[in-house]
């Protein structure tokens, strides 16, 4: 029996000596390996704190301590170990185990993640009330340095210095989140190497052991490290009220084990900073962490990924008229916070690095930059996904939106994402940008609109978003030479008598091939692109909708306060709505469980097949079978 085969709870791992604890290590990396090559799933952050969790489980009390990961892409082997293993191949696929630690998964998960900078604030929250009800237990946060650029994971780190509460921060330090940490917290030793103080000292070493010059030159880097540690990364913890331990490599077992447990029973709160490698023991992942972050299943023997396409995504589709517009504007800005990859904003850094800024895990920061770029005549776009820009809202309200600057959001990954689930969807977009005066809303049918409207969006003059979906577009030409779109004006793809079809975005050419189906069972539709969700084509919709009289919107997003939400507000404006029968298909008042991006969106009813199927019942059609169309099948990936 292999040694991973008898861990069935944490508290298995207590009874292995260390040569056992080396190999469970390896083991589980086989797993991860294997398994994410398969299904696809955050590779190269998991495979880095391998070591880091056995000694966690080996030192604290799973059933009594408290464990928190920052952002949770790195629970991998946390999920291995806490009686997870034979479900783990099921990995963010439908009802299988979540990507993320999960509140209703699991009692070892004791705090659901997602987003990044909340587990610092999250530990204190459970090390007060642990206080406060006299209870006994440890509390540990562990957070990446690309987490700690999140402002949030600041303002906890100077509230619980300022409370001396009991509690561990595990910092895992390995210089990425997704894309390289940016910031001040990589300048500072920069800063210390151009002290006189520093220098001063670092030539007397030199010159002291100039006799041994290659044993003097590693020397004076180990001292220079240390130099660092001591008054840099330590100063800045203790300077809090933190007690600063390391750093201590991430990768040996016994040395993160003994420093764990002579610092546990230490009063006030703790930080531990831990080196690791992210990627950590597959060649092809530790050479390109960013590809592996958030891999796609694929070959372990190359590294490839194993499906291909023709067809481009949105994300490249966006890239690609960004890059183009700005080589023609030099006024176009670039912002992206640490997904300088996910969001296709890498090619723009190369052609324009001194246009393009990734301001780390700072969404409110990179809005009011964003604002103040505006402010001065410069066109920013910031480029972020859309459960992301959440995070912003004060910020596009005040800073943009009130003061009516031209900036862009390109709200990548707008509706469902699939295997990332309920944190990564992004579905309230529509709801928390339309209410608020002066933002234009559009959304494209395809690709090559998104570059028309990124154009439209750069030279409008007001604040703007777009949102496109994630994965690949429907394979249409791309535009030569891209064009400015009216403002607010819709388009009709197809006229029909007995109902009206108003899509959205990504559910447009559903809505056509839906309307196909239609016609197999008698009923014509009118389909339109409604392009604009603010404002909307109240010269085209009214007269339409008044002439037809049933209404079916349809959208990847909230159907709460969502596009179908805004049509029924205009239709209630106009005096129609006694006259007219609405529906709306959209994502229903719950948190859409992780999977297949198509099969979620089927079980909705967003497929062709369900959308020719609500509009048959409101023109009273009832047909137990509903004729799918041959290309049905191809409709969205």
């Amino acid at each position: 029996m292999s040694v991973l085969q008898r861990i069935n709870n944490p508290n298995d791992i207590k009874s292995l000596d260390l040569s056992e604890l080396n190999e469970l290590a390896k083991e589980i990396r086989d797993m991860i390996i294997s398994t994410i090559s398969n299904v696809g799933g955050h590779l190269a952050s998991s495979l880095g704190v391998v070591e880091l969790t056995i000694a966690l489980l080996q030192a604290f009390d799973m059933d009594k301590d408290k464990l928190i990961w920052d952002v949770g892409h790195q629970c991998y082997p946390y999920k291995i170990l806490t009686g997870r293993r034979d479900q783990f191949h099921t990995i963010r696929q439908c009802s299988g185990l979540s990507g993320f630690p999960k509140l209703d998964e699991c009692k070892y998960d004791c705090f659901g993640t997602g987003h990044a900078s909340t587990s610092i604030s999250a530990a204190l929250g459970m090390a007060k009330a642990r206080d406060l009800k006299k209870e006994d237990f440890k509390v540990i946060a562990v957070i990446g340095d690309g987490s700690l650029t999140g402002g949030m994971a600041f303002e906890a780190l100077n509230h619980a210095g300022h409370t001396k509460t009991d509690m561990i921060v595990i910092l895992n330090d390995n210089e990425l989140s997704i894309s390289p940490t940016v910031g001040g917290l990589l300048q500072r030793l920069d800063e210390l190497r151009t002290s006189q103080l520093y220098n001063r000292f670092r030539k007397e070493i030199a010159d002291s052991l100039n006799s041994f010059s290659k044993s003097a030159a590693k020397l004076v880097k180990k001292i220079e490290e240390s130099a660092k540690t001591l008054l840099i990364d330590g100063m800045m913890f203790e300077s809090l009220g933190f007690r600063y331990f390391g750093p201590i490599n991430g990768h040996n077992i016994s040395n993160i084990i003994n420093i764990l447990q002579r610092i546990k029973e230490i009063k006030g709160p703790l930080v531990v900073h831990v080196i690791t490698e992210k990627g950590k023991g597959y060649e092809f992942s530790e050479k390109n962490p960013t590809k592996f972050h958030s891999a796609s299943p694929f070959n372990i023997r190359d590294g490839n990924y194993t499906s291909k396409s023709d067809k481009i995504s949105y994300t490249t589709a966006f890239s690609r008229a960004l890059v183009d517009l700005a080589s023609k504007d030099n006024r176009i800005i670039a912002i992206t916070a640490a997904m300088l990859d996910g969001t296709g904003i890498n090619e723009f850094n190369e052609k324009f690095p001194d246009r393009c800024f990734d301001v780390g895990i700072a969404e409110q920061h990179a809005v009011t930059f964003s604002a103040g770029l505006a402010s001065q005549g410069m066109k920013p776009v910031f480029a972020v996904y859309s459960t992301f820009l959440q995070r912003g809202y004060d910020q596009i309200v005040h800073d943009v939106c009130l003061q009516n600057l031209p900036v862009v959001f390109a709200l990548d990954r707008a509706g469902l994402v699939g295997a990332d689930g309920p944190t990564h969807h992004g579905t309230f977009d529509i709801a928390y940008l339309r209410h608020i005066p002066n933002m234009i809303i559009m959304a494209p049918k395809d690709e090559a609109e998104l570059q028309h409207m990124l154009k439209t969006a750069i030279y409008c003059d007001s604040p703007s978003a777009i949102r496109y979906p994630r994965g690949e577009g429907v394979g249409v030409t791309l535009p030569e030479e891209l064009i400015s779109l009216p403002i607010g004006k819709a388009e009709i793809l197809k006229n029909g008598n007995d109902i009206v079809i108003l899509a959205i975005g990504s559910m447009v050419y559903p809505a056509v091939i839906a309307s196909e189906i239609l016609e197999k069972h008698g009923i014509s539709a009118t389909v339109v692109n409604a392009r604009f969700i603010k404002p909307l084509d109240k010269e085209l919709l009214l007269p339409l909708i008044s002439r037809i009289g049933k209404v079916l919107t349809v959208e990847e997003h909230s159907v709460s306060c969502g596009f179908g939400s805004a049509v029924s507000e205009m239709i209630v404006e106009s005096g129609l709505s006694s006259e007219i029968q609405i529906r709306f298909l959209g994502i229903p008042d719950r948190f859409i469980e992780h999977g297949d991006r198509k099969v979620l969106l089927s079980n909705l009813g967003l497929s062709p097949e369900g959308i020719a199927k609500t509009a048959m019942e409101m023109v009273n059609v009832h047909s137990e079978n509903i004729l799918v169309m041959q290309d049905a099948n191809a409709w969205q990936k």
